[in-house]
Formats: C-alpha cells, sequence, structure tokens
C-alpha cells in the first residue's frame, strides 16, 4: 500500500496555502512585489567607461566650473536651450533631483545657442538651483557633438561617463541612475554594455551594426571589409565624421546612407573579397541577420520612482 503523508506535513501545506493566499487578498503590494521580481525593470552603465572631456567654464554667477572639481560626485552633463520645448519641460525635474541629492549630486547645464542675457532671466524665472554655463562649440565637440537637445550625459563618482541620454526622458531614469551611482537602494536590476558609439563616436570602430544599414547578405570577411571602409571613408555631408560616426551621430543623413550602400554593394560584387567556405556542390546560403545587442539605455516607461525614504 502506498504510504500515507504524515498528518502534520499536510497541515504546514494547508497552512503556508493559507497565509499566501491571505497576504494576496489583504496585501495587494505583495502580489505587486512577486510580479516585479518578474517585470524587473533595467538600467544600464557602460562597461569600462572612459572619463569625461573635463572642461573650463564660467558659470553665470561668475564662479570657475570644472569636472576635475566635482570627484566624487555623481554628476548629470545636461545640454540645453531656453527655445527647446523638452529642455523646458525637464527643467522642473531636474531642480528637485538637484534638490533630493545636494551634496552628493551636481547637475550642470551647459547652454547652447542663446544670448546669456536671455539665460540668466531665464534661471532667474524658473529657480534653476545648480550651475549654468555658456558652452563652447569645442565643448559640444569634445562630447562627439550633440545631435539634439536635449542632451544629458550621466558621470559617476569618478568622473567617468556611464550613460548618455537624449531628447525628454522619464526623470525616475534619471533618479534611479543616480542613486545606483551613490550605492543607494533602488527597485531595478543594473546591466553593462560595451559602448560602440552609442555615448563616444570615437567608439564607433566597434560597432558591429548601424543604424539603417544591412548588411545581412554579407559573408563574415564581407561585412569585415565594409566595416573598415565605414571607418575608413569620410561622410561628405559635412559633419566631418567617419561613415560609421555619421549613421550613429545622425541615422537620417541621406549622405552617409548612400555612401554605405554603395560601399556594400563594391564588396559584394568584389571577386577579390574571399567568400565563407560552402561544402562541395552546396549553394551559397545568405548570413542571417545578425541581432542588435541591448539596447543602452531603458524604456522611458521601464523605471518606476524609487520609493525608498529620502537621504
Amino acid at each position: 500500500m502506498p504510504r500515507k503523508r504524515p498528518t502534520s506535513t499536510r497541515c504546514g501545506a494547508v497552512l503556508r496555502w493559507v497565509i499566501t493566499s491571505l497576504l494576496f487578498l489583504f496585501f495587494p503590494a505583495f502580489a505587486s512585489a512577486q510580479q516585479d521580481q518578474v517585470n524587473e525593470p533595467i538600467i544600464h552603465f557602460v562597461r569600462n567607461p572612459d572619463p569625461a572631456p573635463d572642461f573650463k567654464l564660467t558659470a553665470l554667477d561668475g564662479k570657475p566650473l570644472t569636472l576635475t572639481a566635482l570627484q566624487g560626485k555623481v554628476v548629470l552633463l545636461n545640454f540645453w536651450a531656453t527655445w527647446c520645448g523638452p529642455c523646458r519641460a525637464e527643467i522642473p525635474d531636474l531642480v528637485a533631483l538637484q534638490e533630493r541629492y545636494k551634496g552628493r549630486l551636481q547637475i550642470i547645464g551647459l547652454n547652447v545657442d542663446d544670448e546669456e542675457a536671455d539665460i540668466k532671466q531665464y534661471v532667474e524665472e524658473t529657480g534653476i538651483n545648480y550651475p549654468v554655463a555658456m558652452t563652447s562649440n569645442d565643448v559640444r565637440i569634445q562630447f562627439g557633438g550633440i545631435p539634439a537637445l536635449p542632451t544629458s550625459f550621466v558621470l559617476d563618482t569618478e568622473g567617468r561617463v556611464v550613460q548618455k541620454h537624449v531628447g525628454l526622458w522619464n526623470p525616475a531614469v534619471y533618479e534611479t541612475e543616480i542613486r545606483a551611482l551613490l550605492g543607494m537602494p533602488i527597485m531595478a536590476k543594473v546591466e553593462t554594455f560595451e559602448d560602440k558609439g552609442e555615448v563616444f563616436l570615437s567608439h564607433a570602430d566597434r560597432a558591429t551594426e548601424l543604424p539603417g544599414v544591412d548588411l545581412s547578405k554579407l559573408t563574415p570577411e564581407q561585412k569585415k571589409v565594409a566595416l573598415h571602409r565605414f571607418n575608413a571613408d569620410t561622410c561628405t555631408c559635412g559633419c566631418k565624421f567617419t561613415l560609421a560616426q555619421c549613421r550613429i551621430w545622425d541615422s537620417a543623413c541621406g549622405v552617409s546612407k548612400a555612401a554605405t550602400e554603395k560601399i556594400i554593394a563594391e564588396v559584394s560584387s568584389d571577386p577579390k573579397t574571399p567568400l565563407s567556405p560552402a561544402a562541395p556542390n552546396a549553394p551559397a546560403v545568405p548570413m542571417a541577420p545578425v541581432e542588435k545587442p541591448s539596447p543602452s539605455t531603458p524604456s522611458l516607461s521601464s523605471v518606476r520612482p524609487p520609493t525608498p525614504p529620502q537621504p
């Protein structure tokens, strides 16, 4: 005869079931927490990040402004302009973040293409509580050019650029990144990625895929040749970047897109380009598209504001 399950074991299992049911019934937050573990949001930081290019600027209040003086703090460099709608929209959130993490966070507003008198008036009217300075073209170039506003760079406490955000972002993303870099509790998972030009264009030569460029029909050898050409040839659109850098910097550029398509056609038709070995009498099979890497930035709606107590 089959052995009966001990009564104490059955009772224990029933008790655990009852307790769990009551938790889900009377404490919806418990059920939500269980689901959150499955759908845990993710933030991304650069693996082996580069030091941020230092600069020497003068803030609107006349004080010197350098990154070297901010070692030990998390820094958010925000390139913006008063005529930029999304820039204006995020300023209240930046003001709130600066107030909430003052002493450990330093936001710097780097203004682009505005008159200094207009900026001073705007800063006073909006109550901006962080340094604002006029941005020289040299600084913009050092940070890889600023194709869109707002553009923000997140620096860790060692002055290294760990993330770059273009456009208007959910402030919860910034706050979660700030807390993570400060070693504070967050409700998100941290993953790292290799910078392939998404943060600094100088690393575009690491990229194996480029926006709007179809390399799927090339063999591995042909793809290697094409990528070399993309990083060796300069785009003629006026950006002064390589073709690879231009595709990352401005995916809508028709000049770099046409140039990369021409190179792909030349490489694929060049008999001198080595082909992948195929089995005897077997037809050549085109390469399947390479899966794109995970995005370097979290979804705008993927991170909720952290709930731990305010510092």
